[in-house]
């Protein structure tokens, strides 16, 4: 491709809402443009990109039994009632005007509804049907490029079986499959323990690379490779001594004490002596949340706990419930529901709110004055914490979701009635699971990988050409011959080749060069035609080398290789 014929609208300066460098480099790079928020357009040189993303991903589902779908992204409302999503997806969820149809964000209902018209016995399967296609989610806070945004291209994939057996063996298809698309596309991924969210089902992975632009937290142990999403993650995190002997409760004055760091000064205590409570409403309920110290509470988690999405109780809902403000609320004569962390399980002579604004109470057994107390695991993790595999300090840091993988169950089948009949002759739910990858989010997570000061770096699966060819002083007929002449010669050797043959200064050209990140620069100059030879850059490691003109192909195969 002539660089003078295609459509590649570079940028020197970095616009004002592109902070992460995917984005900046997208942009910069004239690979895509906004059109909305959240909404972009994809260029030429971001389409080709994209395009090479979507074929491994073909190839590797085809090598698992794959069978290309492609479904309608307007959906009829009624299809995503029946699994009560349309409230679940709440807001995000776009809406046509009539209210009749929705743009899917995903299509879990539609293959289902798909598979009850068709699939009636265990003989039809397993199945594995797949579709790359454009999503529609109305995030409230587009930004980070296509990293998050309104529209966006997804693989997504979906299996069909008749046991729980057959749903392990296609979870494990698509793990392996997954592995393979990443490490084919260059990624540094690590794989994590997740919640299932709003998709629902017994389990799901998540395939994630470690970046600053990323909106999930995730904690990791580099020396056993544990790695779980917060919303999920535990550790060795030690759990509150019981004392020999339970103090009296004893109320105290603590005026102007509403943290648990101004408790501890005022009191002259150990973190670990106190309760923190919180407050959500559950069902119209209220349930005391009970955490050790400055813990966090974990809302996903919660949330699995009381099977219920909790909300935090307003302030002023706290006087009417309590009878104190935040900062001064405790289970001891809470009525209601008290759910505390695990840490707390033996707590003993711990301090908390006492239910009466500038006051707390003292010697706390939770066995002896919280009845009926629940304990379930609530808490954050931090950094510096123990691994629960080996014991040994983990990080936590923020990542971005390449890909989500989920064994869905009976969640869909059982609310949509997709039955089949088994061996035996028993009518029963179809078994699936779902799998799904952000096109663009590859793309951009390779730059976050892969890049300098300078533009991308791009390697051979996914650059937009193999070979960026730089003819200098396009104006001398020896630059213009032999420019010319290795340009027809290696696009007819297979390679994909942007031919620069612009009539622009040489330092222009070695920016735009740089900035675009194809991985062999041969770069065609009259003093090293003089002497037969041409110069070739390697993007990723900036090594140059003066090649001879007959042996340059076999150069570039090497080094391609």
């Amino acid at each position: 491709m002539r660089q003078s014929k295609i459509f590649i609208p570079t940028l020197k300066e970095v616009p004002n809402d592109a902070v992460v460098p995917s984005h900046v480099f997208m942009l910069r790079a004239g690979m895509m443009r906004p059109l909305g928020a959240g909404i972009y357009s994809f260029l030429p040189l971001g389409y080709r990109v994209a395009k090479k993303v979507m074929e491994i991903i073909r190839q590797e589902m085809d090598a698992i039994g794959g069978q290309e779908f492609h479904l309608p992204a307007l959906n009829p409302r009624e299809i995503w009632e029946e699994t009560g999503r349309v409230e679940a997806f709440g807001d995000i969820l776009f809406s046509v005007k009539n209210r009749d149809y929705v743009l899917a964000p995903t299509h879990e209902e539609i293959i289902t509804y798909h598979a009850r018209k068709v699939v009636r016995s265990y003989k039809e399967m397993p199945q594995i049907w797949y579709q790359i296609q454009t999503k529609f989610r109305n995030e409230p806070r587009p930004k980070s490029g296509v990293l998050r945004g309104r529209q966006f291209t997804m693989k997504d994939a979906y299996s069909l079986d008749s046991s729980w057996e057959g749903l392990d063996k296609s979870y494990a298809l698509h793990d392996q499959a997954y592995r393979k698309i990443f490490t084919r596309c260059g990624l540094k991924f690590f794989v994590v323990g997740a919640s299932s969210g709003a998709m629902g089902g017994s389990g799901s992975e998540e395939f994630m690379v470690n970046a600053q632009a990323g909106e999930d937290t995730v904690a990791h142990c580099e020396h056993c490779g544990y790695a779980a999403n917060v919303e999920v993650a535990t550790s060795r995190t030690p759990v509150v001594t019981r004392h020999p002997q339970s103090k009296a409760n004893e109320l105290i004055h603590t005026p102007n004490t509403k943290s648990i760091d101004e408790l501890i000064a005022f009191l002259n205590i150990k973190e670990e002596e106190c309760a923190k409570s919180r407050v959500y409403i559950i069902d119209e309920k209220p349930v005391l949340v009970l955490m050790s110290g400055n813990d966090e509470v974990n809302e996903t988690k919660l949330q699995k706990a009381l099977s219920s999405e909790p909300r935090p109780a307003h302030p002023e809902e706290l006087a009417e419930i309590t009878g104190a403000d935040a900062g001064s609320i405790g289970p001891v004569g809470f009525k209601g529901r008290i759910i505390a962390d695990l840490c707390l399980k033996e707590g003993n002579n711990l301090y908390s709110g006492a239910n009466k604004n500038d006051y707390h109470i003292g010697g706390i057994d939770l066995k002896r004055d919280a009845e009926g107390i629940e304990y379930f695991d609530l808490r954050t993790v931090t950094s510096g914490e123990g691994c629960p595999s080996c014991g040994k300090e983990m990080q936590v840091f923020t990542a971005i979701e390449l890909g989500h993988i989920f064994k869905l169950g009976t969640k869909y089948s059982d609310a949509m009635g997709a039955t089949f009949l088994d061996e035996d002759g028993t009518e029963k739910p179809i078994i699936m699971g779902s799998y799904g990858i952000g096109v663009e989010r590859v793309m951009a997570c390779y730059i976050e990988q892969h890049h300098d000061e300078r533009g991308i770096i791009w390697n051979k699966a996914l650059a937009p050409f193999h070979i960026h060819l730089l003819g200098l002083n396009m104006k001398k007929e020896p630059v213009i011959k032999a420019s010319e002449e290795l340009y027809t010669k290696l696009t007819a050797a297979g390679y994909d080749v942007l031919f620069d043959d612009r009539e622009a200064q040489a330092g222009f050209k070695f920016n735009d060069a740089d900035l675009l990140g194809m991985p062999v620069q041969v770069i065609v100059g009259e003093k090293k035609l003089a002497e037969g030879k041409v110069e070739v850059k390697l993007r990723a490691t900036g090594e140059r080398e003066d090649v001879s003109l007959t042996e340059l192909e076999a150069y570039i195969q090497k080094v391609l290789r």
